[in-house]
């Protein structure tokens, strides 16, 4: 599979997850290869406007280019839309985190799994959700409802919500 089918790939299962947690979204055509088209997904539901710009990596840290994240940004202010970068690493899953609390490595912005574990959050911590999976899934505690090959990467964060 090439990182491009991996990317849409990726791409579509989050989508799935604002989906099943109530948000109305699209994915956005040309994402990173057209002029113009300068996020992955934007999803919002009443109050709330995101526009996400979905990474993977399978390595524990991800590069993005400051002009790509600077047409993201400008993307975002020009639709009102709140910018969230959304980060997929193998085996740990997703993190999401501000732009301006990824770090500077001097001709890119990284994010680091290091980082986004101590800054990032979960979907539901970040977008105020309950977690819903629908397939195989478990109940945790009252509120929380995960897949079951998902529940060996939750972090203790995970279950501390308010």
């Amino acid at each position: 599979m090439s990182n491009k089918q991996k990317g849409s790939k990726y791409e579509r299962e989050l989508f799935q997850m604002f989906v099943e947690n109530n948000f109305r979204c699209v994915r956005v055509a040309g994402s990173g290869t057209m002029e113009n088209a300068d996020c992955d997904i934007i999803a919002g539901k009443k109050g709330k406007k995101f526009a996400i710009e979905a990474k993977s990596s399978k390595k524990p840290y991800k590069y993005i280019s400051k002009d790509q994240i600077n047409r993201f940004i400008t993307f975002s202010e020009i639709f009102g839309l709140k910018p969230v970068i959304a980060t997929r690493f193998n085996h740990v899953g997703w993190f999401f985190i501000n732009p301006k609390d990824m770090d500077d490595s001097g001709k890119n912005w990284v994010i680091t799994l290091e980082g986004v574990r101590k800054k990032g959050k979960r979907f539901s911590q970040f977008f105020g959700e309950k977690i819903k999976k629908p397939h195989k899934s478990l109940k945790i505690g009252s509120d929380i409802i995960i897949n079951e090959k998902d529940l060996d990467n939750l972090t203790s964060a995970d279950y501390l919500q308010n």
